[in-house]
């Protein structure tokens, strides 16, 4: 499935990089969810990204770990593994865009593209499986999982206090923790795994 949501999603963002009214129709507007009703763009906005950095980075990052995470899953959840997997990431969409949602419902020039929130959520999995497994950050540094997911965790949640760049922190917060605890609402038992594997 991971591959399948790499290539929808890069063929939908390729085609709204020189068709800005794709672009315009499907990003995420809270004011446009919330005061029009157009529920669809909660989940369409991931399927865009800003440019091709954007893009690649999400699309490489998915790639890392999608796969590993739909591994964790068929061995925990057997033949569910795949409908939890879309589970896990179209579920990531809607509870990461629940933070701008709220703050800016009312904010009609407030626009969000990307899957960085289910990209987050999808890390984090990884991450609850198979807590010590090294990440490599920026592709050069490696470190511990569990380590890498609360200096996220802190960096996402100050930044998005501070509200100084143009970047959805909000959204890899919220998709961070929804990954991380999906496999314990689906299975409550993981979460002792989970403590055996971390000591």
């Amino acid at each position: 499935m991971t591959i399948i949501i790499i290539i929808i999603t890069s063929l939908v963002s390729i085609l709204a990089f020189s068709q800005q009214d794709i672009m315009g129709r499907l990003q995420f507007n809270a004011y446009q969810v919330v005061h029009r009703k157009e529920y669809f763009r909660i989940f369409t906005h991931a399927f865009l990204h800003a440019n091709w950095e954007h893009l690649l980075i999400n699309m490489i990052v998915l790639w890392s770990f999608g796969t590993a995470v739909e591994h964790y899953y068929y061995l925990n959840f057997g033949s569910r593994g795949t409908y939890l997997y879309l589970l896990l990431y179209f579920g990531a969409i809607l509870f990461s865009s629940l933070g701008g949602l709220i703050k800016q419902k009312n904010n009609y020039y407030y626009n969000a593209v990307g899957a960085s929130g289910a990209v987050s959520a999808v890390v984090f999995s990884a991450i609850f499986f198979a807590p010590w497994n090294k990440i490599y950050f920026f592709g050069l540094l490696p470190i511990p999982g569990i380590v890498f997911a609360v200096l996220y965790l802190v960096y996402s949640y100050q930044m998005s206090k501070r509200n100084v760049d143009n970047v959805g922190h909000d959204a890899h917060f919220l998709g961070a923790i929804f990954g991380f605890i999906l496999p314990i609402i689906i299975r409550p038992s993981l979460f002792l795994e989970f403590i055996n594997n971390l000591f």
